[in-house]
């Protein structure tokens, strides 16, 4: 399951740091700022696959939301993304498992798969 949302582009777009919030990532990806292996995609569940690159339009590498997260690193970004900030892009590399996404609460996928098992 964590595999499945690590993998979506909204996440990845979020976890490269190029942007501050996973919502301004949704906003990004629905205007059509985003690049996945050079093709605009505008769809932010769309699911990354390993050896995909995602990248900012070069138009875009300029917008408010994205100068703001590139200047000053928000967060670190997880080892199964290796990120070029330089190049405002980054390759996902491996789906990652439940220890390595960063979460800032610790996570029990369990509980939630028994909540919506009833």
């Amino acid at each position: 399951m964590v595999g499945l949302l690590e993998r979506r582009l909204d996440a990845v777009v979020y976890r490269l740091n190029l942007v501050p919030t996973i919502f301004a990532s949704r906003q990004l990806i629905n205007h059509g700022h985003v690049r996945v292996n050079g093709k605009r995609v505008n769809i932010r569940s769309f699911m990354c696959s390993i050896g995909d690159v995602v990248s900012i339009r070069d138009s875009s590498k300029e917008h408010p939301l994205v100068v703001e997260a590139t200047q000053g690193l928000l967060r670190e970004v997880p080892d199964y993304i290796s990120a070029n900030l330089e190049k405002f892009e980054g390759t996902f590399n491996r789906i990652p498992i439940l220890s390595d996404v960063p979460y800032p609460v610790e996570m029990e996928p369990n509980l939630v798969v028994e909540y919506y098992s009833r």
